[in-house]
């Protein structure tokens, strides 16, 4: 469904972030991408969503590959349109309209107007949105408003939809709750879904395969299952040692100068 070439950033002309970056979504997956800050995880989003130009962001070299169309200069509204959803970090609802305008307003990425739209299915997937579909969607609670982000881009028909960082500032329990519904998301509707995400082991409950991303490059990838088990990513992903220990920061700062990954 997705495909990543070999994909090269730079901002302003002069920062590159991406370097030789390639990655793949399939049909059905969910596949997540993990990387310490500055990775180049949101900006790797914003090159496939097409929104790169708006922060003066530029594909210097290679493809993106989106149900075998090259769309590497394709336009936002046009590949929200073809089924590709972005839900950026930080949630960016209209924080002035009521949870139910910020459906409709939604629904205008299926064709550039009001477009009788299916609400019952983002209430049946998040019914507190139905509870509180009149009320305004800046007083949402955190978790509320990313549910909100996430059920605007159901709106959309998406088949395949980009998240990044959905549980950034919620409690534990609500970002349980947001991935069993991203879960069921991904089953019911059969979306596929690139998740970029800080909480490694919330990202790995229900992911398929994951990307490990670090200045710009992928440096190890693979199922999550085969993952778990690297003696790396218990260490500086999921807080663990090679043997249950949770590790202090003295001992995981060393890994900047292992560097085993790109050897």
């Amino acid at each position: 469904m997705l495909r990543v070439e070999n994909l090269e950033v730079t901002y302003h002309n002069a920062i590159q972030v991406l370097r030789g970056l390639t990655l793949q979504v399939d049909q059905g997956d969910i596949i997540a991408l993990l990387g310490a800050n500055g990775a180049g995880k949101s900006t790797l989003l914003k090159a496939i969503s097409g929104l790169l130009p708006l922060e003066k962001g530029l594909i210097d070299e290679g493809r993106v590959r989106f149900n075998e169309r090259i769309i590497n200069r394709v336009q936002p509204h046009e590949l929200a349109r073809a089924g590709l959803l972005h839900v950026r970090e930080g949630r960016r609802i209209f924080a002035e309209m009521t949870v139910e305008d910020n459906l409709i307003a939604a629904s205008y990425a299926l064709s550039g107007r009001e477009t009788k739209a299916d609400y019952n299915m983002v209430y049946n997937f998040f019914p507190r949105l139905r509870e509180r579909a009149k009320q305004t969607a800046g007083l949402l609670s955190g978790g509320e408003q990313q549910m909100l982000a996430i059920g605007r881009a159901l709106i959309g028909q998406p088949s395949l939809m980009l998240l990044d960082e959905p549980s950034l500032g919620l409690a534990p329990q609500v970002v349980a709750e947001i991935f069993d519904i991203i879960q069921r998301i991904n089953r019911e509707q059969g979306v596929s879904i690139l998740l970029v995400e800080q909480n490694a082991n919330a990202a790995f409950n229900i992911a398929d395969r994951a990307y490990i991303l670090e200045h710009g490059r992928v440096v190890l990838e693979g199922a999550v299952a085969d993952l778990r088990e690297n003696d790396d990513i218990k260490t500086f992903y999921l807080g663990m040692g090679g043997h249950n220990e949770t590790q202090s920061y003295r001992t995981i700062k060393h890994y900047k100068r292992r560097k085993r990954w790109l050897n």
